[in-house]
């Protein structure tokens, strides 16, 4: 999707970069259209090997505050995914945060086999998807094994809390802060919006141990071949928190395949209130960044107008 947030190379500044980190020549590359803030380059080399150069936005790119140090997030949540041996996820190859070479930072990774399960979905049975959402509970059940020492942003100890209700009390007052600041119409007064979720907050105290949680785990960070899981993408909204804040236990998603794949479904009162604060952010973040980002679908800012509608009228209801 086409966004004011992506920084484009051009065909010497990709060269320059490829011959610096990997000392190979470009035979053909293009451009990675699926993405949705930063900008992405499928390269295939000379040598012929294949692989993907993502690239942030510029520093002088106004972001959302939730969308600060995105690509070193990134970068460390695969090097600690990788580690684990069994999750499929692409090597890092290179990563330069030093401004030479190019605008912003960028980091070159090996390109995963399948496409995107979103796009192929459609296609499958329902006895298939089942499966295919078993594996994904699996591995995203992995993912939350990596423990952390505080909560909240992956990346920068001053952007961390010491429990979680501090933290996601930081990442849903930044998000409310954006909203506020580009003036977007939620449907409900902020502070209004504010209150009722302190009045939930009190369910967040029950989350004690912090681990790593994608959060962007929706069906098209999932890449699929032969109705298998081969690739798990996009690390950049990574955070230290409460798997349940995982996409899949969201309003979205939350299939039975996943559930027995991850092993845990969201059984209690509590649970259940901070999955609508989960919830409730996610709408929200939806709906905010389409003013940030400047998207060109407008059926895309449309559908988010819906969803941050019937997402405010849950969370009242919750």
């Amino acid at each position: 999707m086409e966004s004011t947030y992506k920084t484009r190379l051009s065909k010497e500044q990709l060269d320059l970069i490829i011959k610096h980190h990997l000392d190979a020549s470009i035979q053909h590359y293009e451009e990675m259209i699926d993405g949705w803030a930063n900008q992405a380059y499928k390269i295939k080399l000379g040598d012929g090997r294949s692989v993907v150069l993502k690239i942030a936005p510029s520093a002088a790119t106004h972001m959302m505050r939730c969308e600060q140090d995105l690509m070193t997030a990134e970068v460390q949540a695969l090097r600690l995914v990788a580690k684990l041996g069994d999750v499929p996820v692409p090597k890092v190859l290179a990563y330069d945060d030093s401004l030479t070479m190019a605008p912003a930072q960028y980091f070159v990774m090996d390109l995963m086999s399948g496409k995107p399960y979103n796009q192929i979905k459609a296609e499958f049975t329902q006895e298939v998807k089942d499966g295919i959402e078993q594996q994904l509970g699996f591995y995203n059940r992995r993912i939350n094994e990596i423990q952390g020492e505080q909560f909240g942003y992956f990346s920068g100890k001053e952007r961390q809390r010491a429990t979680w209700r501090e933290a996601f009390s930081m990442l849903m007052e930044d998000m409310l802060a954006d909203g506020e600041a580009a003036k977007v119409n939620i449907g409900i007064d902020y502070d209004e919006l504010r209150r009722l979720i302190e009045e939930k907050s009190d369910a967040l105290d029950e989350v004690t141990e912090s681990v790593l949680i994608s959060w962007d785990l929706w069906d098209g960070n999932v890449l699929v071949q032969d109705k298998q899981i081969t690739g798990i993408i996009d690390f950049e909204r990574s955070l230290w928190g409460d798997p349940l804040m995982e996409h899949y236990f969201s309003h979205f998603n939350y299939t039975p395949g996943f559930i027995k794949g991850y092993g845990r479904a969201i059984t209690t009162e509590n649970e259940h209130k901070r999955r609508s604060l989960y919830d409730l952010y996610f709408d929200l973040a939806l709906r905010i960044e389409c003013d940030y980002r400047k998207y060109d679908d407008q059926e895309h800012i449309q559908s988010t107008i819906r969803n941050m509608e019937e997402g405010i009228a849950r969370f009242k209801q919750s």
